[in-house]
């Protein structure tokens, strides 16, 4: 061994300084001499001299050949020198824990898996954890409806249609505004980890971008929704249900042609309104939706669906519509039949004179409340139709009160009017009086119809204090009512008819128009949990795009409600004793409950250091708990959307990482 050196810059003294290399010399397998360096001993200071470095080599070669078991033939005197003992110590040091020399210890084993896992419990930290379970529910859903594919095929780029994903999953999960979902995914979700949209490009621009791209492909998106889903669940289309809502505006909307005073199902008769109706199955899916203004009438609205749902649907027979009182007129009903459709519905009046069917037997059933009704088959001379009388002893009671409620206000209210005709200052005149009374029957207009007035008027002369002059003034003296002959006000009570053009058992057409309740909660679902009600959109076009995405969102809230609701009716004898215990009744028709269930499932970074200086990283899904997995093993989806991700850093790499950057090293 010997030392070389090299002239360098010297940043510590600021001028040329000699840089020392440990250097040893040996002989190759072909004989010739090579030189290799053992260290880089670097600068030394100046009171290191020649002769120190000198005894220094001579020193660490004796010390190898002493560790090598080698007789030295001349024994080299320990030196008392306190540098040259400390530098040998330390570059011995170094040339034995670098492997630089080979003084027969036993090679240096490299840490296993295991050992470099084992990390410092204080040093364990979780700083990134999202919700993840909802969203992996949803993205399943859509992909089971193959929309992602479509969306792809329909001249959406990779990037557009993982943000239509990510947009739809984010209405479904956490309806907001589009820059309150923006601040959602950054912070909150584990949605664009689960899509791929790069989550450092969400902006509400981009959403609002996506949301409009999205809805001009609307008519094609819904068709093949229709069409999946009936291939997907086995559905066949033979019952449509009807209905129509509305959704008020906060805000002006001066030049809307959507937005218009209507009346509103809300009782916001303050905001203009727009009218949504929706056309669905029995089962929940939707196959037809539009858009009208705020100010159009129910019943008007039919003939232009009805044009459109034989195209929209995959049904080739003669399907029967359900629709409600409201839209349910002699018009209507004709052009359904003149359309090849067949109706249910609810009379729009009581029918008076009808007799029993002879061949009608009363029919007594239950409804969801275990409350017993009465069917009954009627005939009516002025109508062709089949007529079916439903009555219920708890709506009979309930009307009863109503009326009694009713006719006791009316009554109050002519007695305080009686009341005034006999005080002195009271008002008394015929005018006034009449238009007393009106105002009280226009208050009460379900029960004045069934009351007989009578007033006693008399003509006075009564002479102006100004003027003096006179003039006849006819007032009421007195004033009486009772309850009409042969008129029985809760007589009908508890009774309505059903009105349809089918010939069918009694049963049968009770159980088809309970399944209007379906579009009831329809419309529930996207008020209450999507966020359909208020809208804040200023133009048109944005204001029909937030609906439609609403609408998307519902597609897949009844995807899942509707396996659920089917697995847990159908028997399944190996769910059943894996789920004995656990109970998910209640999340079958209510999608915030769904939400809140999926929601314990979450996405963490966990970030801990181990005993060589470095970082691991690790991203995880959290287990799902019993009633998690049990939605998705109903489901037949998967309960993990991955199960570890893991790199490993150095301390100095990691500290200039952002977090928030970390997911384009996790997708």
């Amino acid at each position: 061994m010997y030392f070389r050196f090299s002239l360098r810059h010297n940043p510590g003294q600021g001028k040329s300084d000699a840089y020392y290399r440990l250097i040893e010399s040996y002989r190759n397998e072909k004989g010739r001499v090579c030189h290799r360096t053992l260290l880089n001993v670097g600068f030394l200071d100046d009171l290191v001299t020649t002769e120190q470095l000198n005894q220094v080599r001579r020193m660490l070669c004796n010390r190898r050949e002493e560790a090598l078991g080698n007789q030295q033939l001349f024994e080299i005197e320990k030196d008392n020198d306190s540098i040259v003992n400390e530098l040998v110590d330390e570059f011995w040091h170094r040339l034995v824990w670098e492997n630089r020399i080979d003084i027969g210890q036993k090679p240096k084993k490299s840490p296993t898996v295991r050992q470099r896992n084992m990390v410092f419990e204080e040093s364990i930290r979780h700083p990134d954890v999202r919700e993840m379970g909802s969203e992996w529910l949803c993205l399943q859903a859509l992909e089971q409806l193959q929309l992602p594919d479509y969306l792809s095929n329909t001249g959406f780029s990779e990037e557009e249609t993982r943000l239509a994903l990510t947009q739809i999953i984010s209405r479904a999960v956490y309806p907001a505004s589009e820059l309150e979902t923006a601040r959602w995914i950054r912070e909150n979700s584990a949605v664009c980890e689960l899509t791929g949209y790069p989550i450092q490009k969400v902006t509400k621009d981009k959403l609002y971008k996506s949301s409009l791209k999205v809805f001009s492909q609307k008519e094609n998106i819904e068709c093949f929704l229709s069409v999946k889903t009936n291939q997907l669940f086995d559905i066949e289309d033979k019952i449509y249900l009807y209905d129509l809502t509305n959704t008020y505006f906060e805000g002006r909307k001066a030049h809307s042609r959507l937005a218009k005073f209507g009346r509103s199902k809300e009782k916001r008769s303050d905001c203009k309104i727009v009218v949504l109706a929706l056309v669905i199955n029995p089962e929940g899916f939707i196959k037809y939706s539009s858009v009208f203004e705020g100010n159009m009438q129910d019943s008007k609205t039919l003939e232009e669906i009805v044009k459109r749902l034989r195209i929209q649907t995959s049904t080739s027979g003669r399907a029967v519509v359900v629709i409600d009182a409201g839209i349910a007129t002699d018009e209507n009903l004709g052009m359904l039949t003149a359309n090849g459709f067949d109706y249910v519905c609810v009379s729009r009046c009581r029918i008076k004179d009808y007799t029993i069917a002879p061949d009608s037997v009363p029919v007594e059933v239950e409804d969801k409340k275990k409350q017993k009704i009465t069917l009954e088959k009627v005939i009516s001379e002025k109508h062709n139709d089949f007529f079916l009388k439903i009555d219920s002893e708890a709506k009979r009671a309930k009307e009863v009160s109503m009326n009694n409620r009713f006719q006791e206000g009316f009554e109050k209210g002519l007695s305080i009017i009686r009341a005034s005709l006999e005080k002195k200052s009271g008002i008394k005149t015929e005018e006034k009086v009449y238009e007393r009374v009106g105002r009280l029957k226009q208050k009460y207009p379900s029960v004045c119809k069934y009351y007989d007035m009578d007033y006693t008027v008399e003509t006075e002369t009564v002479k102006n204090r100004k003027t003096k002059e006179k003039t006849e003034v006819r007032k009421v003296k007195s004033m009486s009512w009772k309850i009409k002959k042969d008129v029985e006000p809760n007589g009908q009570s508890g009774a309505y008819f059903l009105r349809t053009s089918l010939q069918i058992s009694e049963e049968l057409l009770w159980t088809v128009y309970n399944i209007i309740r379906e579009i009831e909660y329809s419309f529930r679902t996207l008020k209450t949990d999507l966020d359909l009600r208020p809208i804040y959109h200023k133009k048109d076009e944005a204001t029909m795009a937030h609906l439609h995405l609403s609408l998307l969102a519902y597609w897949v809230v009844n995807t899942v409600r509707y396996q659920l609701k089917r697995k847990i009716n159908e028997v399944d004898t190996q769910l059943e004793n894996a789920d004995s215990k656990i109970d998910i009744t209640p999340v079958n028709f209510q999608w915030k409950e769904i939400i809140r269930i999926m929601n314990t499932q979450k996405a963490v970074t966990t970030v801990s250091q181990n005993r060589y200086d470095e970082l691991i990283v690790s991203r995880r899904c959290s287990d799902p708990t019993p009633r998690v997995d049990a939605i998705y093993r109903r489901l037949k989806y998967k309960s993990l959307p991955f199960t570890k991700r893991k790199f490993v850093v150095h301390k100095s790499e990691f500290e200039k990482m952002d977090l928030a950057y970390l997911q384009r090293f996790l997708i």
